[in-house]
């Protein structure tokens, strides 16, 4: 059985715009798995991301992409995991500056509430640099839990944010 998912991708560490262009292709990647619409990329200023020994945070890269798996929800999850993993992910602190984060926002019209996962995804409803990039590719979703996405979003979750003019096709 098929189910469709949403991914966010993330990145503010070595390269950035090649860490999540990677990730896009990492995700294309995934057995049984086929990667369907890719949003277009977004600077981001950090958020809830704080300092080391006072230096500032470098903006984020961020993205969404939406694929159509026959992996279960967890085992998504642990592919996910393995992409970071693979892009040297580091986990000093939480929200630390990461090289590629790569965040389960859906699957399905599932809810879930797990020590491992949680979906929706917890905090997709309230940070623009999630619901930006997944207007652009599924402007008529209708979350679980959170409703229609257009109506989540405004322009205090859309401040510091920038759609980049790199070209990324779906």
């Amino acid at each position: 059985m098929m189910h469709q998912a949403f991914v966010a991708l993330g990145s503010n560490l070595q390269h950035p715009v090649a860490q999540v262009e990677k990730a896009f292709s990492a995700l294309a990647r995934l057995p049984k798995t086929q990667l369907i619409k890719k949003s277009s990329l977004y600077r981001t200023a950090p958020v809830d991301c704080p300092s080391v020994a006072g230096s500032d945070v470098p903006d984020f890269i961020n993205a969404v992409a939406e694929v159509r798996t026959e992996l279960s929800a967890q085992e998504l999850l642990l592919a996910l995991h393995a992409i970071e993993d693979e892009a040297g992910r580091e986990r000093p602190y939480i929200n630390a500056p990461r090289v590629l984060d790569c965040d389960l926002l859906l699957f399905d019209d599932l809810v879930i509430e797990s020590d491992k996962l949680t979906l929706p995804h917890p905090r997709m409803h309230i940070r623009g640099f999630v619901l930006l990039p997944l207007f652009e590719i599924a402007p008529r979703l209708s979350m679980p839990v959170h409703g229609r996405i257009e109506l989540l979003i405004s322009p205090e979750l859309s401040k510091d944010i920038t759609k980049l003019s790199i070209k990324n096709p779906s």
